[in-house]
């Protein structure tokens, strides 16, 4: 008897993000999940281009089962860094990917990040993969204990994913005995951090149809609050008469459209058309942006794996009212591209000019401060733009700075702005005031004896003449 999946997939939004970044596909021989990140646009992209990219790989006989998973997850961060070129807006995305291949009756597991693949197995429910989080770090250094892991406020902090970075991702690769009965969960952390484990493993136990299963851990997540987006597929491996599966399914012809052309050749408009005549000859569940790619186009998805290369396509959508083709990420046409660089002389010439009017501006305004140790008047403001002083000096008064009150001195130091320069003459004139009667007046002797009567500082000698 030869084995198969028989699967159940959902994927929802969740209560509070406003788009949903999770994908997933099941089908008889391929389940993968993966749980995009990277802002507005990122996410989605990331984690719909890495499923589609491995689709392909849900037949019953695969060449070299052991290596093909990895090896696919690796050309699927390739296309990440091909979709990053082509448009800088996805930099900085990534994706965690959870993914069992069977092959005869051995499964073949490949995974990153901190999505989970729970099994069911001789009436053990246990954690089959291991995230590669912070917080799981800490747990297998000891540094913490297992349960202080669920509410570590760092426990969303990934250390391996999928993504823009042209190093070769490190994976956790692993092949396990295939037993018919055993049922298995995959799961984005928007399901984990909303249920306790011991009620996902109530429902996978308790529930016999993956249908409801799967329908009851998503309807929990969301009376939980589901502040992230939450993804699950569940599978059950199920015995097949060998007979009705023992040659390679032969595939109806796609259509031909010219995209695989198109697309090995590096043009990034591609339909989606390919794709998805192909997944349809197969049995399977679509679920999350991976869906949203297919059946509408709009985020960049693999559309090639059987020409000379796999290549990124950014998928396009027609424009119901002009009939144009549009790319929703960067829609530019031709014909505008003399927009960018007018605004930017237009910005310039603004800032040019803001700056010679702000400059000419200072030439009116004065202030009475001190430059070295004598109060005087300047031409401009007290300030400073890096190295460029926006004063200069216009008249330096006789006024010692020692000759003055602390008060005055310190108001001077720190610049006392004028209306005019007639105005800060005016204020010259009431500090040296100001100075001659912080001058001491000394009385004169009356013995006649000079060598009695202490002369006045200099300063002040100064300002007396």
């Amino acid at each position: 008897m030869a084995l198969k999946f028989k699967f159940a997939a959902m994927s929802d939004v969740g209560r509070v993000r406003k788009k949903n970044d999770d994908s997933a596909y099941a089908g008889e021989y391929l389940a993968v999940l993966a749980d995009g990140m990277g802002g507005h646009v990122g996410g989605d992209v990331a984690s719909a281009s890495t499923v589609l990219d491995l689709v392909h790989l849900d037949q019953r006989f695969t060449a070299d089962p052991q290596n093909a998973l990895p090896d696919e997850i690796q050309a699927a961060n390739l296309v990440l860094n091909e979709l990053v070129g082509a448009n800088p807006k996805l930099s900085g995305m990534g994706t965690t990917v959870t993914s069992l291949l069977l092959s005869d009756e051995t499964l073949h597991m490949a995974h990153i990040g901190d999505s989970r693949a729970y099994r069911l197995k001789n009436n053990e429910f246990e954690q089959i993969s291991r995230d590669h989080t912070f917080v799981q770090r800490l747990v297998e250094e000891g540094r913490i204990q297992p349960h202080e892991a669920e509410t570590h406020p760092h426990k969303n902090v990934l250390l391996r994913v999928l993504g823009d970075s042209d190093a070769s991702p490190e994976l956790d690769v692993q092949q396990l005995e295939a037993t018919a009965g055993e049922r298995w969960l995959l799961c984005s952390d928007g399901l984990t951090d909303a249920v306790a484990v011991p009620v996902i493993e109530q429902i996978i136990r308790g529930t016999a149809d993956m249908n409801a299963a799967v329908n009851e851990l998503v309807a929990t997540t969301l009376r939980n609050g589901a502040p992230d987006n939450v993804t699950v597929v569940i599978f059950e491996l199920v015995e097949v008469d060998e007979s009705e599966d023992s040659e390679p399914s032969v595939l109806e012809p796609a259509p031909d459209t010219g995209q695989l052309t198109i697309a090995a050749e590096g043009d990034i408009e591609a339909s989606a058309s390919v794709l998805r005549h192909e997944i349809s000859q197969r049995p399977h569940l679509l679920v999350g942006a991976a869906q949203l790619a297919t059946q509408t186009g709009q985020i960049p998805v693999v559309t090639q794996h059987t020409g000379e290369r796999r290549a990124a396509a950014l998928l396009t959508h027609r424009s119901p009212a002009a009939g144009e083709i549009l790319d929703p990420l960067e829609s530019r046409a031709p014909h505008r591209r003399w927009i960018m660089p007018l605004l930017l002389t237009m910005i310039t010439i603004l800032v040019i000019g803001l700056g010679v009017w702000g400059y000419m501006w200072t030439q009116t305004q004065f202030f009475v401060g001190a430059v070295g140790d004598k109060v005087a008047i300047y031409k401009g403001v007290p300030q400073e733009l890096g190295p460029i002083s926006l004063s200069e000096v216009d008249t330096v008064s006789s006024i010692p700075l020692e000759a003055l009150p602390e008060y005055a001195r310190q108001r001077v130091e720190s610049a006392i702005p004028a209306d005019s320069l007639e105005h800060a003459s005016m204020m010259i004139q009431e500090l040296l005031v100001t100075a001659k009667q912080n001058c001491p007046v000394m009385a004169p002797s009356t013995n006649g004896a000079s060598n009695d009567i202490p002369l006045p500082p200099a300063y002040c000698q100064e300002i007396m003449r």
